[in-house]
């Protein structure tokens, strides 16, 4: 298994949607595996295939339940409201309060290519919504309010100053 470089804000992978994976083999195995290894170094609770320059529709979480896998997902039902301090590995160092459906069920396959079906509330939904999020080619701070968003962009615009 091998540490994988994490893609962060500004690279390319990250803004653009992700294609269905379609071979699972061998290749796909080792993907899975140093995509757990990478996110459990980095440390972080998923991980979604462009932030490590995959562009394709795979993710890895562990919400406190175990490592898992989602293939191919399809986001089915998203109800409820739920605000919770949230942040991201391509944007490191930097969380916020979001809103989102506090209640998600998603569908798609497992490491094997087996269909699956996983309901999340609170925290697991808000994983399983955030990793889709990334193979929709979408970060968190597209969740952040006009404000929010300024103050970002200022805050990275000192930081390259400062560096």
């Amino acid at each position: 298994m091998a540490i994988l470089a994490i893609r962060t804000i500004g690279d390319q992978v990250l803004a653009n949607r992700s294609t269905d994976i379609e071979t699972f083999d061998a290749a796909l195995q080792r993907l899975i595996d140093d995509m757990f290894e990478t996110m459990y170094d980095a440390p972080g609770v998923g991980l979604a295939g462009p932030q490590v320059g995959v562009p394709k529709r795979i993710f890895v979480y562990d919400a406190g339940d175990g490592p898992e896998v989602f293939i191919n997902p399809e986001l089915v039902v998203a109800d409820g409201e739920w605000v919770y301090e949230e942040g991201c590995l391509s944007v490191p160092s930097y969380w916020w309060e979001i809103r989102r459906p506090g209640h998600v069920v998603m569908r798609g396959l497992n490491r094997d290519g087996k269909p699956q079906q996983v309901e999340g509330e609170e925290l697991l939904g808000r994983v399983l919504q955030h990793e889709f999020d990334h193979l929709e080619g979408r970060l968190l701070i597209e969740r952040l309010t006009d404000e929010e968003r300024r103050v970002f962009r200022r805050s990275m615009r000192e930081k390259l100053i400062d560096s």
